[in-house]
């Protein structure tokens, strides 16, 4: 046990004052980056750490995670933590929309960054370099 002192408080229930989103890279240690000890926040994991708009309903995984970040456990931040040379936001610029190449699921979680995608295009970077595009549509 590394956290001796602290699992039976772990035990009694959660005290988060923070949501923190990351991607499901195992190179992106987000309790290292924010120094948080356990049961400091309130930690959601997913591909490209996507976070779809409020009115996608079929992302619920995602929703239900934030809604209950704020109404349960009351927290007070929510931070999104990227990363460069992210594979998912790679396949997300790079991705042809015909259909030529399919997997549903990822597709599916790639498909809630098409509008940082456009944005990029938008703005004149599709013809850049696929590193910068990619920086872009993660910061986006």
């Amino acid at each position: 046990d590394q956290y001796p002192d602290c699992i039976n408080e772990l035990a009694e229930g959660h005290s988060r004052k923070c949501l923190v989103f990351a991607c499901s890279d195992s190179r992106v240690s987000r309790s290292h980056i924010l120094n948080c000890q356990p049961g400091e926040a309130f930690m959601v994991r997913n591909i490209a750490n996507m976070v779809p708009a409020s009115n996608q309903l079929q992302y619920v995984g995602v929703g239900a995670a934030i809604e209950y970040a704020i109404t349960a456990l009351t927290v007070e931040n929510i931070v999104v933590i990227g990363h460069s040379r992210c594979g998912v936001i790679k396949r997300l610029m790079t991705h042809s929309e015909d259909g030529s190449v399919h997997c549903d699921f990822i597709d599916e979680s790639v498909n809630i960054g098409l509008p940082a995608k456009a944005k990029v295009i938008a703005h004149g970077l599709g013809g850049h370099d696929i590193d910068e595009q990619c920086e872009a549509c993660a910061r986006d």
